[in-house]
């Protein structure tokens, strides 16, 4: 089974070593070109694991370039993963290889199809979420299913949690999946559309904190945009506060508390912007 991967940052570069770890191998890598989105999150260069493994590394500008298009016929690709990659891939792209194109999505599709996965997941109060590996078609995250992992959520979880927890899914579920791949015995698992959800994506502005809100509905709010994110945040005399955790008090406390209609909420981690 001849595999290939497209990636740019740590957690594609986390997969590419779990496929080794299962027994994997890859004939061919695309990312980046060096000088691109140096400022990216996560960005990765992949020369040195590349050199060491004798994979032919590719540096491209787009995905969807004639020239990639005829990498994956030269190497006679039977799939292509795309973990960690912003461009969207087009048709031509998901028919060039031998069986298709692979992808992951941080949630138990076909629940939180779309965008602000971790977010959403803590923000509607869910008591679980977790990783899909999927095969991308035209749609968003609508293709077929490989595998799924499943993450467990409490009241404690927060983004910063859940982030890596979701990285941690992602190699698991290759190092699970990769001897089906190999032994071409992998299952297909049409989605469900009819228990299909789809999840907005979130802008910075969206952690306004209201002071109608209920005290749980903020602290959840804290916990699902604290960081990597932009962080919750409330204005308060004229000051922008930035929440990174907080916990429910049943009176007011010293510091910064705020007062919501059912109660207090003590801010633990904040900063004035």
């Amino acid at each position: 089974m001849k595999l290939g991967f497209v990636t740019c940052v740590q957690l594609g570069y986390s997969c590419m070593e779990a496929i080794y770890d299962g027994g994997g191998e890859l004939e061919v890598v695309l990312t980046l070109k060096d000088e691109k989105a140096k400022n990216k999150s996560g960005r990765v260069y992949l020369d040195e694991f590349c050199n060491s493994k004798g994979i032919e590394l590719y540096k491209i500008d787009h995905v969807n370039d004639d020239f990639v298009n005829q990498l994956i016929q030269k190497y006679d690709l039977d799939w292509l993963f795309i973990i960690g990659w912003s461009q969207i891939a087009n048709r031509r792209l998901l028919d060039s290889p031998n069986k298709g194109v692979l992808g992951m999505h941080p949630t138990l599709l076909p629940i939180g199809r779309g965008r602000a996965a971790i977010p959403w997941a803590i923000i509607k109060d869910l008591n679980k979420t977790g990783v899909t590996l999927f095969k991308l078609d035209e749609g968003v995250d609508t293709g077929p299913i490989l595998s799924q992992l499943e993450i467990p959520l409490t009241q404690k979880t927060t983004a910063t949690d859940l982030y890596n927890k979701v990285d941690i899914a992602h190699v698991q579920l290759i190092k699970n999946v990769i001897p089906q791949i190999l032994k071409d015995s992998v299952q297909l698992k049409i989605q469900d559309d009819n228990r299909a959800t789809v999840w907005e994506g979130r802008k910075p502005e969206d952690g306004l904190i209201s002071l109608k809100f209920s005290r749980d509905k903020a602290e959840r709010l804290i916990r699902a945009t604290t960081r990597p994110y932009p962080g919750a945040f409330i204005h308060i005399n004229g000051n922008k506060y930035i929440i990174w955790s907080a916990q429910l008090v049943s009176k007011r406390t010293s510091g910064l508390c705020i007062q919501f209609p059912d109660g207090f909420l003590e801010c633990l981690d904040w900063e004035v912007e």
